[in-house]
């Protein structure tokens, strides 16, 4: 496992790390409180894969999440670090897929579960797998999940799990809801605390006032200001999202939006595209403001106030991750000013509410989306992986490594990141060439 780790980059571990391990892997209670980006994932996968038995073919580790996209990342990075063993079967549990698909995995057993609290308890509930061998449960973002209203769901789940378990519980914050369900489910834990407000100087925050009408010229000024690689744009009502959406469209930009209207694939292939920096902009209700694994978003901002302390932390913990500084801006109304001092008190800021000439800059800024994304009709069912569209596109046409960035595979499709520059060779050469024997549909996206 060490040398996975030194391998996947882990050098140095971080503070939640550091402080759980000694007493995770000595299979202690925990309540870690710790900002998304922490290393709490790494830190708890650790511990659960320590500790797995890979020739009893039982499930054995529970981690539940507020939503799929949280739950897949969680997935990915115990996947990683898994490749120390051979065999070590991870299956998700999460709505927005199918359900009978689900089932025929689960008979098929597997060692680790990782899903969102309603669809783990359906499953539960239709007897699709056994729980006697579960040491091990996990609730990641627990406040968050209580923020969805999955707290009877989640004593549900409990109810069927057994007794004699270790209890692990991540939360960003702790509400008395989070105290009241730790009680329950927690023996005598140990309770950490790791940089639950956002460090001053890591993420640069700053606050103007702005009316509605306003407030799609201050966005264009602040582009213009930032220059930011990336921005991720949160509004607190879908139609918000749309409308903003199609005033960037006005001024000759193109955002990518998510919110719960999208199907389960639109809101994959929306993340994919963002992550891969093809399109540089993301405009997002609270949907997206946890869970997001992608460590490069230069600037967030509250188009809308959040209306509590917890949802603005966690949407600012966006930026500044992997170690990187960052910039989240708040745009606050006449009507959001006891809101804005709300959060000010809460997490002990001294903000100055700043006027929209603050804004400075010289030159007008045009966003560049160094790669262009495309679309491959194959994915893990047609046993594609990511070192054959590698190889496809370095051997087969030719290109660098350098001009190829994320690969990105799903069921049943494929997207891979290529330099913007050479996107016409690449799709040309995919399109006229076999990748691992066969031909795919290959088209931009």
């Amino acid at each position: 496992m060490l040398t996975t780790l030194d391998e996947l980059g882990y050098k140095n571990m971080t503070d939640i790390q550091a402080k759980t391990l000694p007493l995770t892997l000595n299979n202690k209670d925990v309540i870690a409180q710790a900002k998304t980006g922490s290393g709490k994932t790494a830190a708890f996968s650790i511990a659960v894969l320590t500790k797995l038995k890979v020739k009893k073919f039982r499930i054995q580790s529970m981690i539940l999440a507020p939503t799929r996209e949280l739950a897949d990342q969680i997935a990915k990075e115990l996947k990683s670090i898994a490749r120390f063993k051979h065999n070590i079967k991870i299956t998700t549990l999460c709505g927005g897929v199918s359900y009978k698909p689900q089932v025929h995995s689960l008979s098929h057993q597997a060692h680790i579960i990782v899903g969102t609290p309603g669809r783990i308890l359906k499953h539960l509930e239709e007897e699709s797998f056994s729980t006697e061998d579960i040491e091990t449960l996990v609730l990641d973002e627990a406040d968050r999940m209580l923020d969805m209203g999955f707290f009877e769901d989640i004593e549900k789940v409990i109810s069927y799990l057994p007794k004699q378990r270790q209890t692990l519980l991540f939360s960003a914050t702790y509400p008395p809801q989070i105290e009241q369900l730790s009680k329950n489910i927690l023996y005598n834990p140990t309770k950490i605390e790791v940089e639950t407000v956002h460090n001053q100087t890591v993420i640069k925050q700053s606050f103007y006032e702005a009316e509605n009408e306003n407030k799609l010229t201050m966005v264009l000024d602040l582009f213009n200001m930032y220059k930011p690689a990336s921005v991720l744009i949160f509004c607190n009502t879908k139609i918000q999202c749309d409308t903003l959406a199609d005033d960037l469209e006005d001024n000759n930009l193109s955002p990518l939006v998510l919110h719960s209207d999208l199907d389960q694939r639109d809101r994959n292939e929306t993340l994919i595209l963002f992550s891969n920096k093809s399109y540089p902009i993301l405009i997002a209700t609270d949907v997206a403001s946890r869970g997001l694994d992608i460590d490069d978003i230069s600037l967030v901002i509250n188009y809308d106030l959040p209306n509590s302390s917890e949802i603005y932390t966690h949407r600012i913990g966006r930026t500044a991750r992997a170690g990187k500084n960052g910039s989240a801006t708040s745009l606050v109304n006449s009507y959001d000013l006891e809101i804005f001092n709300d959060i000010q008190e809460d997490l002990d800021m001294n903000a100055i509410l700043e006027e929209s000439k603050d804004i400075t800059f010289t030159t007008k800024y045009d966003f560049q989306s160094y790669f262009t994304t495309l679309f491959i009709n194959g994915g893990k069912k047609q046993k594609l992986r990511a070192g054959d569209i590698l190889g496809a596109l370095t051997a087969g046409i030719g290109l660098s490594k350098e001009e190829i960035g994320k690969i990105d595979i799903l069921d049943f499709c494929s997207f891979v990141a290529v330099d913007s520059k050479i996107v016409q060779k690449a799709l040309d050469g995919l399109s006229n060439s076999r990748i691992k024997g066969k031909y795919f549909k290959i088209y931009k996206k």
